[in-house]
């Protein structure tokens, strides 16, 4: 480091301090091929997110060397953070000091650290502060060029795709129900919701429900299976309007070729045992074979075993994997 580290800790990002995020998040992404950054960090990068989540950002000199999120919102689970080192800056100390900095700011200094993909260096940066393993959350891919299996629809179930508008408030209390116990999904609003609404990725043509057919509670969502396409090269979206002359920030890039995705897959605690959670998964795996993508993933917790029967039924296999650290 050319100049002593300094680290600042803020609530709310300026538009410039956004942009410097943003470079340094693609330039860890083209060098290690996985985003550094969950979607949700990312959506809070680009939209203000939740108030009380902090941002530390560590700048050796003018430049931006390292970048950390810590989420104090979840008063169950507890403060989560994920952090990125610029590629240039790697190996000179600045990880361990902005991720001691992070504990230091987490409540009692307990946190939870996510590591995204198998990048070197970062399990080593674990240990050195103190951290111990605690959730694998695996990636799981599957070739589209292999027969996907025609869905076929429990009696009483009708499939058909999301509504917006109509069905926001209906799809919110069904993913509350189905993802009771899951740490973060379970917890979306409305509001979380509406920003993935206005994604450029999002497509109600990919986005299924099952609903009850007829008879008494007609109408009613028993699950859902939600499809994502990301990847290549897209310029990114902004929440801010730049001024004249202003460097604009780089395409975002994802380190791979467009891809399929099984964004979210839910059934109602009342509706499982039917078959729903596969019917849903086929007909999202159709839809993404038919928008011409050879390949499909997803994400899935490692220790959730019923959940990966289902995906290695369907063809899915172990790609890469996401770690989660604790303090």
């Amino acid at each position: 480091m050319s100049d002593p580290l300094r680290i600042e800790t803020v609530g709310q990002l300026s538009k410039p301090e956004v942009d410097a995020v943003t470079w340094l998040v693609e330039a860890a992404t083209e060098a290690d091929g996985v985003r550094p950054l969950s979607e949700h960090v990312e959506l809070h990068l680009r939209y203000g997110g939740d108030r009380p989540a902090r941002s530390l950002l560590a700048w050796d000199g003018e430049e931006l060397a390292a970048y950390a999120h810590l989420d104090v919102t979840d008063a169950v689970a507890g403060p989560s953070a994920e952090l990125v080192v610029h590629p240039a800056r790697r190996r000179r100390g600045i990880g361990r000091a902005l991720l001691d900095a992070v504990v230091a700011k987490a409540p009692e200094g307990h946190v939870r650290v996510w590591a995204h993909g198998g990048v070197p260096g970062s399990a080593a940066l674990a240990a050195a502060a103190g951290l111990t393993q605690a959730r694998e959350l695996l990636q799981m891919r599957r070739p589209l060029g292999a027969p996907v299996p025609t869905p076929t629809v429990a009696e009483g179930v009708r499939v058909r795709t999301f509504r917006p508008g109509s069905d926001d408030a209906a799809w919110v209390a069904l993913n509350a129900a189905a993802f009771a116990q899951h740490p973060e999904q379970g917890a979306w609003t409305l509001d979380d919701l509406h920003v993935r609404l206005h994604e450029p990725w999002f497509d109600a043509a990919g986005f299924f429900l099952a609903e009850r057919a007829a008879g008494p509670g007609a109408g009613e969502l028993l699950g859902f299976g939600w499809s994502k396409v990301h990847g290549g090269t897209e310029k990114p979206r902004l929440s801010v309007v730049r001024d004249a002359g202003e460097p604009a920030p780089p395409p975002k890039q994802h380190g791979h070729d467009p891809i399929g995705e099984l964004y979210v897959l839910g059934v109602s605690p009342a509706a499982r045992g039917a078959g729903l959670a596969r019917t849903l998964a086929l007909s999202v795996l159709g839809h993404l074979r038919d928008r011409g993508l050879s390949e499909a993933m997803l994400y899935v917790d490692a220790d959730n075993t019923a959940a990966l029967r289902l995906y290695e039924s369907l063809g899915f296999a172990r790609f890469d994997v996401d770690v989660m650290y604790v303090r």
